[in-house]
């Protein structure tokens, strides 16, 4: 089941992203009602630019996005290549900007989830799958 998923998002996610790009972010901006964002990272082994669609929350500057997986129960590739290097850039419509990422603290993960559930229903959902197998980092990515 896990490797339908895995597959199925990677597969989406290249179709969504193209025609994010190609129509300036005006086009498959949305997910089940929530907010989606390009992230781009640079891949740890590769070196290449690697591009995610990936549901946002905008908390201030800052622009939050979850390692969710769907709830699977492994981290995405995107999350290690950030770890690797916390530099990206995130495309929100047609802007395009960096950003550095760092892990919520647990008071700030505490304040964010119900914002991102609230976003995002079944990001409840996915917790209680990962819960006791792996925890779902919340990722803030300030500007710079």
């Amino acid at each position: 089941q896990e490797k339908f998923g895995t597959w199925f998002i990677n597969n989406l996610g290249r179709w969504q992203t193209r025609v994010y790009e190609l129509s300036g972010g005006r086009m498959w901006n949305t997910f089940m009602g929530a907010p989606v964002a390009i992230l781009t990272v640079t891949g740890r082994k590769s070196g290449k630019a690697r591009k995610i669609p990936l549901l946002y929350l905008r908390d201030g500057d800052d622009i939050v996005m979850t390692a969710s997986k769907g709830g699977m129960s492994k981290l995405p590739i995107w999350y290690h290549n950030l770890v690797a290097n916390p530099t990206a850039t995130i495309q929100v419509g047609g802007e395009k900007q960096s950003y550095t990422m760092r892990e919520a603290t647990p008071e700030e993960e505490t304040r964010l989830w119900p914002e991102l559930e609230k976003m995002y229903p079944d990001y409840k959902d996915y917790r209680a799958r990962t819960e006791g197998i792996r925890h779902i980092p919340v990722c803030i990515f300030s500007p710079g």
